[in-house]
C-alpha cells in the first residue's frame, strides 16, 4: 500500500485531544498516512508565531492535503480567523458539508442525507470593512462572474460524480438583486448548458430554511454562498445530532483542508470528554479524497472500515456525552478501534 503525506493541524482548545483520538484511530485502521504535524491559532501565538504562520501555509501547498483540528477565534476583536486565512490563503473555494442521520444519534428526522456546497472566498467574509463615522459602519458583499460560475460548476460536477439527483440554490435575490442575482445566474447557466440532467431548483433563503426544518427529506444538495451556506450548515448539523456528528472539507483545484467544524469548546478542553467523532468523519473524507487524487483503493477501504465501525459503535449506543451517552474522548476511540475488526 502507498503511503502519503498530510499535513495535521491539531489545533487549539480540544483539539489537541481530539486529533491524538482521531490518530488512534487511523493507525489502528492501517491508513497509509504519514503525518506533517503544524500548527495554527492560539497553539501557534503561543509558539510565538503568527496565527497562521508561513510555514504551515507551505506545507499545505507541497503537501496537498490537510487534517485540521478547531481553532480559536475571537469574537468582535482579535485576529482574523484562521479558517477563513486558510481559504483565501489557498483558494480553497467549495466548502463541503455531509449531513446524514446516524443510527446512535436519535432526531427528530431519521433520514436526513445532504449536502452543503458553500462558496468559501467572498460574499460578506471577504472582510471588506470600513468604519464610515465614529456611529456608522459598513461591510461589502462581494461576488464575481468568475467564483459564481466556478462554485456552481464544481457543484454540479461533484452531483454528478456522487449520483446526486438533485440541487437547490437557497439565495435572497428578491432583495439582493445584484449580488444574489448574479449567482442565480451563474447557477442556471450552469445547469442549462452543461448538466441539464441533474434536477435544479431555487428557494429564497428563509423560505427555505422554514422548508429545511419542516422536511429536509425534500432536499439533497444545497448550493449557497458563503455566508448563508455558513449558517446553514450548522442548522443542518442540528438536525442530525449537533456539529459533533457532521465533518468538513474545504476544496480548492489541487489542495484541500478537511476539518472539524465545530469550535474549539475551551471550557471543556483538558477534560476528556469531547466527541472526536466530527474530526474522525473528517479524515474518512480525507482518505476517501486520497484514494480519487490519488488512485489508492487502499484509502478507500480503510475509510470504509473506519466509517463501518464507527457507526456500529453508535448502533451499540457507544456515545459522548453530548450525544446522551457517558463515554470520553479516548473511549469512544476504543470503542471504535474494537470494532475495526468486525467491520472488516
Amino acid at each position: 500500500m502507498k503511503t502519503h503525506s498530510a499535513v495535521l493541524i491539531p489545533g487549539d482548545g480540544i483539539g489537541p485531544e481530539i486529533t491524538a483520538a482521531v490518530r488512534r484511530v487511523l493507525d489502528a485502521a492501517g491508513a497509509p498516512v504519514e503525518w506533517v504535524e503544524c500548527k495554527a491559532g492560539v497553539a501557534a501565538l503561543e509558539h510565538g508565531s503568527d496565527v497562521l504562520p508561513e510555514s504551515t501555509v507551505e506545507a499545505i501547498e507541497h503537501h496537498g492535503v490537510a487534517l485540521k483540528g478547531p481553532c480559536t477565534t475571537p469574537v468582535g476583536e482579535g485576529f482574523t480567523s484562521v479558517n477563513v486565512q486558510l481559504r483565501q490563503r489557498l483558494n480553497l473555494y467549495a466548502a463541503v458539508r455531509p449531513v446524514r442521520s446516524l443510527a446512535g444519534a436519535k432526531t427528530r428526522f431519521d433520514d436526513v442525507d445532504l449536502i452543503i456546497v458553500r462558496e468559501n472566498t467572498e460574499g460578506l467574509y471577504s472582510g471588506v470593512e470600513n468604519r464610515v463615522t465614529d456611529d456608522v459602519v459598513m461591510s461589502m458583499k462581494v461576488a464575481t462572474k468568475s467564483a459564481s460560475l466556478r462554485i456552481a460548476h464544481w457543484a454540479f460536477r461533484f452531483a454528478t460524480r456522487r449520483q446526486r439527483r438533485k440541487i437547490t440554490v437557497f439565495h435572497k435575490a428578491n432583495i439582493m438583486k445584484v449580488t444574489d442575482g448574479l449567482f442565480l445566474q451563474c447557477a442556471r447557466r450552469i445547469h442549462q448548458h452543461e448538466y441539464p440532467n441533474i434536477e435544479y431548483e431555487e428557494n429564497i433563503i428563509d423560505a427555505g430554511c422554514m422548508k429545511l426544518v419542516q422536511d429536509p427529506g425534500r432536499f439533497d444538495v444545497l448550493l449557497l454562498e458563503n455566508l448563508y451556506g455558513d449558517v446553514i450548515s450548522d442548522l443542518c448539523a442540528g438536525l442530525v445530532g449537533g456539529l459533533g456528528v457532521v465533518p468538513g472539507a474545504n476544496f480548492g483545484d489541487d489542495r484541500a483542508v478537511f476539518e472539524a467544524v465545530h469550535g474549539s469548546a475551551p471550557d471543556i478542553a483538558g477534560t476528556g470528554v469531547a466527541n472526536p467523532l466530527a474530526m474522525l468523519m473528517s479524515a474518512v473524507m480525507m482518505l476517501n479524497h486520497l484514494a480519487d487524487t490519488r488512485e489508492d483503493e487502499g484509502c478507500r477501504q480503510v475509510a470504509e472500515r473506519i466509517k463501518a465501525a464507527y457507526d456500529l459503535a453508535l448502533d451499540e449506543d457507544c456515545k459522548t456525552r453530548d450525544l446522551g451517552g457517558d463515554l470520553g474522548t479516548e473511549a469512544f476511540a476504543d470503542a471504535v478501534i474494537e470494532r475495526l475488526a468486525d467491520s472488516h
